[in-house]
């Protein structure tokens, strides 16, 4: 039997093979394709700029060094920065550290709106200046530290007495009711979705800066702590026991009874937590936890 084929369907294949590009030309084309968008979306970025050239915003700057003599008395400085498409009020401030005056002193970390390090007191409200968009505020743009906190440089506050607040809750996950062996912990799902806003928080310091009774109470727990209580004390892996135990700190003189519930911390959480809410239904616990019949 003959093994040759059909003359026809070797012209075909032949045909074909001549008409598919071979692997390297493939790879070629879409290198040039890439290079091609890399090249567009460059163009493009040039044209936002340009729109944008010569466009400023005037930054107003508290300033502030104990341990400089000619700095000690505070006063505020200005800065103008050249504004770019997307600049936040933390750009804005590393723009002006960087070109005009390397001793100004603010705190920043991830610059991802997580780690609550560069909170402050942006045009008369609390803000996270990493998050805070430049074409969101007003020009001049006031940037003071947070208030109600003692000021140790320019924009830099001391946090001590905030982590104390926050540590004097026990913000930290306990049990009397440990599985066995390798054996999970559940959690439902709905208990889970009630306690979810809580965990949000990235100890920024921009509720307790904002409460007029943190202010004036310096023993006051504060919404930041209560609300970290709030997350353990109504997860219902801890047990009965130990969301008694969580009541008990939060029942205290300088504790929930404290807030006179008027929304500023909630207003200015940049995590969006239902910080007033969360106070209030702890002192709807402790109403019931009281409560005796007998």
């Amino acid at each position: 039997m003959s093994t040759q084929l059909p003359e026809s369907e070797t012209e075909t294949e032949t045909e074909s093979d001549e008409q598919a590009p071979s692997a390297p030309v493939q790879q070629q084309r879409r290198m040039e394709r890439k290079r091609a968008r890399a090249e567009e979306e460059e163009r493009e970025a040039v044209e936002e700029e340009t729109e944008l050239d010569g466009e400023t915003y005037t930054l107003k700057v508290f300033r502030y060094d104990p341990e400089v003599e000619g700095k000690k008395r505070p006063r505020f400085d200005e800065f103008v920065v050249p504004y770019h498409k997307g600049m936040t009020v933390l750009d804005a401030l590393m723009y002006a550290r960087d070109h005009y005056d390397s001793s100004l002193t603010f705190r920043h970390s991830c610059r991802q709106a997580i780690c609550g390090s560069d909170a402050m007191f942006v045009n008369g409200r609390q803000r996270l200046c990493c998050k805070t968009q430049l074409s969101d505020l007003t020009d001049p743009v006031r940037v003071e530290p947070l208030p109600h906190q003692e000021v140790v440089k320019d924009l830099v506050v001391d946090m001590q007495h905030f982590y104390d607040q926050m540590d004097a809750v026990e913000p930290f996950f306990q049990t009397n009711d440990l599985p066995s062996g390798l054996e999970e912990q559940h959690q439902t799902r709905e208990n889970r979705e009630k306690v979810k806003m809580s965990t949000r928080c990235i100890w920024c310091g921009a509720c307790m800066s904002s409460c007029n009774i943190a202010a004036g109470d310096n023993e006051y727990l504060g919404p930041a702590a209560i609300n970290k209580a709030y997350r353990f004390a109504m997860d219902e892996r801890e047990g009965e026991e130990l969301k008694q135990h969580r009541l008990e700190i939060l029942e205290q003189e300088h504790g929930v009874w404290r807030c006179q519930t008027q929304f500023s911390c909630t207003e200015v959480c940049p995590k969006d937590i239902p910080l007033t809410e969360h106070i209030q239904e702890l002192k709807r616990e402790a109403v019931k936890n009281n409560l005796k019949f007998w």
